[in-house]
């Protein structure tokens, strides 16, 4: 019999895209309160790549990522994703905005050679992962840097995300060799 091994703990990353500067402090409360310290916090990105969230949250979209301390067991990201979609429905009741979506949290986890992205949304190039959700394959990084898919967000093909998702990458890499060092 094969041996079955349990898989390497991950970073948990959550992308946040928001109306405004309050709403953005308000989902990085929310889900800070919600999955722990963060060790990493993006700079806020203006998001032009698409009209998508337009009608949901205005004109002005902001984007900003922030990757959490404590590692995880990849297999929670469907929960997790439920999770924000739970948050994401609190901060539209709470936040003072005609807006019907003022704050999109998309979970994602980042292995050393990998960010992957959770959705509600099944497509040709994801995979389902139970309890209704799916996971995408956003970005692999390979000879040390981001490349992208065909299907890869457009705001993720460019590479002014990537340096942050490095420094993601590099602490996963420096907490996993903790790990095995303590063991």
């Amino acid at each position: 019999m094969w041996q079955i091994n349990k898989p390497e703990p991950v970073k948990l990353i959550v992308g946040i895209l928001a109306a405004d500067e309050v709403c953005l402090q308000a989902a990085v409360e929310s889900i800070t309160a919600e999955y722990g310290d963060y060790d990493l916090i993006s700079d806020s990105f203006e998001f032009y790549q698409t009209d998508y969230y337009k009608d949901q949250a205005g004109e002005n979209i902001l984007r900003q990522f922030v990757s959490f301390t404590e590692l995880i067991d990849p297999g929670r990201l469907a929960s997790i994703k439920h999770r924000t979609n739970e948050i994401e429905e609190i901060l539209a009741k709470q936040l003072d905005t005609p807006l019907p979506r003022p704050v999109n949290l998309d979970p994602g986890i980042i292995e050393p050679s990998k960010l992957v992205l959770a959705s509600t949304k099944n497509f040709s190039h994801r995979i389902y992962i139970g309890d209704s959700m799916y996971a995408e394959l956003t970005l692999s990084f390979c000879k040390g840097k981001w490349e992208s898919f065909q299907y890869t967000f457009p705001d993720f093909k460019e590479d002014r995300y990537h340096g942050f998702l490095s420094k993601v990458r590099d602490k996963l890499v420096e907490q996993i060799r903790e790990l095995k060092n303590s063991d």
